[in-house]
């Protein structure tokens, strides 16, 4: 049997991947703060997706839903300029990127969504 599409799994993947680039930054100053910063922004998706699950009412989850893809934009940000600097020469920051800004679209998408059926009903 074909296992479903779980978005919080992505998410959860998503964070290991970040906590696992944060895990190879170098123990300067300028590493320690994208360190805080990734490791925050870049675990707090599946925290708040997970809130959303059990939002109040639709505009709660489509608000929610801004705040975890407030989140992974955050954490682009940060992983772009890991990759720039370059503060980590490591393929894994590639495929956060990667990873992150899929998630990016498919948020656009589910706000856009929720947006929708939230004015027909």
């Amino acid at each position: 049997m074909e296992k479903k599409y779980d978005l919080e799994d992505r998410l959860i993947k998503f964070a290991c991947i970040c906590l696992s680039v944060c895990e190879l930054l170098p123990n300067t100053k300028a590493g320690q703060n994208l360190e805080y910063q990734l490791s925050k922004s870049g675990t707090a998706p599946a925290l708040i997706y997970g809130d959303a699950q059990a939002a109040e009412s639709p505009a709660d989850f489509i608000h929610k839903m801004k705040l975890v893809l407030k989140e992974i934009r955050e954490s682009r940000v940060n992983l772009r300029i890991i990759s720039e600097k370059p503060a980590v020469l490591n393929d894994i920051v590639k495929t956060a990127l990667n990873e992150c800004n899929e998630l990016m679209a498919i948020f656009l998408k589910s706000i856009d969504t929720a947006k929708k059926n939230n004015q027909k009903s």
